[in-house]
Formats: C-alpha cells, structure tokens, sequence
C-alpha cells in the first residue's frame, strides 16, 4: 500500500517541494518511518505519510484541494485520512496549548469551527505533531537551534498523549540540543 501512496503523492508533486533534508516526499517517508520506529498503528503510518497533503498551519504547500478529500480516503482509507485533515486542519496556536486537556477543542483553520476530536485523535496528532517536528529539528539544526526548546515545551506538555517511545525520542533529540547520530 505505501508503494501505492508514495506513486500517488509523487504524481501530486512531493518529490518536487524542497523541504529541509531534501523534497517533501522524503521528508513525509522519513516521518513515517518514524512513527513506525514508535510502532505506530497502521492508520496513524498512512496518515504519517500523508499529513502534508492538505497544507498544514505551519507548511501552506497543497497537495490535494479539499474538495478531493474522498480520493484520498479512497486511497488511505477513511481513517487515516480524518487524521491527515485533523493534522492539516490544525489550527495550532488555539489548539496546541490544550490538546493534552479532555474536552477541549481542536479549532479547525479551514472552518473556523472547533471540537472536541476524542481521545484517539488527540494521541494521533500528538504523536503524528511529534514525528514531524522531530523530523524537522534532526536534518536542520537550525531549527533545531532556534525552535527546540519551545518543541519541547509543547511535548512536554503532550506528554500524557505520547507514546512511551515517542516521548524518549523527544527527549533524545530536543532535550540537549544535540541530536541522535543517524542510523
């Protein structure tokens, strides 16, 4: 199926954004491989690969209008797919801060609505958050250098959200400036 996912990201143009450490596509394979080193359930993987095609608040590059949700449901499944509109949607200076906390609501940037997203959801986009960032902060250490602390703050935060794995991962790469050596 990624095979799949991966040909249909390309005919969308992933593999012609730049991104730090290289094009979108690689950056989006990386952070899969990532949550899969957590063990991530299948979805959240699919989602994983997937998360920037709507845009998201800190990346504003579409793959896909949202009017072409269901193709990628079609292609994903309906799950995984919520997650990656969850991800995209994400209005992440109102939602953030209190995504740790029940019942509080994810504002979404494209509706101006907010929700309570459960919390299923909530651990999928602490963790799918968590797998981008850290994805981020290891291939640019000047992101690292000048959003790591305020990263792991957040994560600290989601803590309660984030897997035993993805927690030490954080605390790996954010927690004293100086990341893991690549493997």
């Amino acid at each position: 199926m990624s095979s799949e996912v991966r040909a249909f990201l390309s005919r969308l143009g992933a593999g012609s954004i730049a991104h730090p450490g290289g094009t979108l596509l690689v950056h989006l394979d990386r952070v899969q491989q990532r949550l899969a080193g957590w063990g991530a359930r299948p979805e959240l993987l699919l989602a994983g690969l997937c998360h920037a095609c709507y845009g998201t608040d800190g990346f504003p590059a579409t793959l896909l209008p949202l009017g072409r949700r269901t193709e990628l449901a079609a292609l994903i499944g309906t799950e995984a797919e919520e997650i990656v509109y969850a991800y995209g949607s994400c209005d992440r200076a109102a939602s953030y801060p209190v995504l740790a906390e029940p019942g509080s609501p994810l504002r979404d940037r494209f509706t101006g609505r907010a929700a309570d997203p459960g919390p299923r959801l909530r651990r999928d986009l602490a963790e799918l958050t968590a797998a981008n960032e850290l994805d981020l902060a290891w291939e640019d250490p000047g992101f690292r250098e000048r959003w790591g602390p305020d990263l792991l703050r957040l994560f600290t935060r989601l803590r309660p959200l984030l897997s035993g794995a993805a927690w030490a991962d954080c605390a790996a790469v954010l927690g004293d400036g100086v990341a893991p050596q690549h493997s």
